[in-house]
């Protein structure tokens, strides 16, 4: 039997260390809802921690990101238009991050304040505001006032990877999230619907190893009448027992044990990508991308070349019951990243 098959399945809250900062090794596995406490400590230095908006809308995409790397805060903001293809981003680094507030929740307020980008991920108990402010983006104000609704009763993807006692990851994928509001670049304003655009955040909390590589390949929107969501990983989790990778259809998930292949041309990353399951036919997807989004850091502690493909999903997944789901042209991304922090 394969490592793959021992997933645990969790249904109680959980502290994701002891009280060293190790693994606790209860909060392994996957749940449906955000039942780990984030509680690290010690581990100088090697502690990571983010959270990633992004919505998409009918003619843009907006994203937000706030991140602490234990000795700097690297905070970003982009948007993409699909019509014009007009794309620009932000980004901030700050040594030592003393402005940022990271919980060790997941349903919790963040922000981050520096004089150039402001960002505020707002919990009110029920839902979530992102607030955004930059007043030079491109030679432009930005401000973003978008509100994040949570459905009764939605199910969420929330993994804890074991690499070992003191190297492990807390990651929560959260799909299909209605939203509304808008986000405006000088005098040019998107507006987000909440009846036909969704939210996706990305949690992560753990101890990383000093060099890491990964793909992530996520989607949220409207497919054949039904709200779909898609989180599948690669590398990073492969030989650790668990995986991060599952669908949603209505609020419901389908969590994909096997894990997955990503497969692309490096050398033209617009072909299309495939993603399947390694022993099994569960998951048969084409990514077809239309936006190439790429991010390089090269500072003294921190060095990541990212290439992150806006575009379409494709093909065919199976639940547990043995019925077959048809993705067709589901909005979404897909990226390979490596990362020496």
């Amino acid at each position: 039997m394969s490592l793959m098959k021992k997933e645990r399945e969790i249904t109680e809250p959980v502290k994701l260390c002891d009280e060293n900062g190790n693994l606790n090794a209860a909060s392994v596995g996957w749940s449906r809802r955000p039942l780990i406490t984030s509680n690290l400590k010690g581990q100088f230095l090697r502690k990571k921690k983010w959270h990633y908006w992004c919505v998409n809308g009918q003619d843009a995409l907006f994203s937000a990101t706030i991140s602490h790397l234990d000795y700097a805060a690297v905070c970003f903001v982009y948007y993409l238009d699909y019509k014009t293809k007009d794309f620009y981003e932000k980004t901030v680094l700050m040594p030592l991050g003393l402005k940022t507030n990271m919980p060790e929740e997941v349903l919790a307020s963040a922000e981050n304040l520096h004089k150039d980008m402001g960002i505020f991920f707002i919990w009110d108990g029920s839902d979530t505001h992102l607030k955004v402010s930059i007043p030079d983006f491109g030679g432009k104000p930005l401000k973003a006032d978008i509100k994040v609704y949570y459905p009764e009763n939605h199910d969420t993807l929330n993994v804890v990877i074991p690499w070992s006692s003191t190297k492990f990851q807390y990651t929560a994928k959260q799909q299909c999230l209605p939203a509304e509001g808008t986000f405006s670049v000088g005098d040019k304003m998107y507006t987000f619907d909440k009846a036909t655009d969704s939210a996706i955040l990305d949690y992560g909390r753990g101890v990383w190893p000093r060099t890491s590589t990964w793909n992530w390949g996520t989607a949220s929107g409207r497919n054949n009448g039904d709200m779909v969501g898609l989180n599948f990983g690669g590398q990073w989790t492969d030989g650790t027992g668990v995986t991060e990778n599952g669908f949603l259809v209505n609020g419901r998930l389908v969590k994909v044990s096997d894990n997955v292949a990503f497969e692309f041309n490096r050398n033209d990353m617009m072909e299309p990508w495939q993603i399947n399951t390694r022993e099994s036919s569960q998951v048969r997807l084409t990514f077809e991308p239309f936006y190439h989004r790429q991010s390089a850091t090269s500072a003294i502690l921190v060095k990541s070349e990212m290439h992150q493909m806006f575009g379409h999903y494709y093909g065919e997944l199976t639940d547990e019951d043995g019925s077959t789901i048809t993705i067709n042209a589901l909005p979404g991304s897909i990226e390979d990243h490596f990362a020496h922090w």
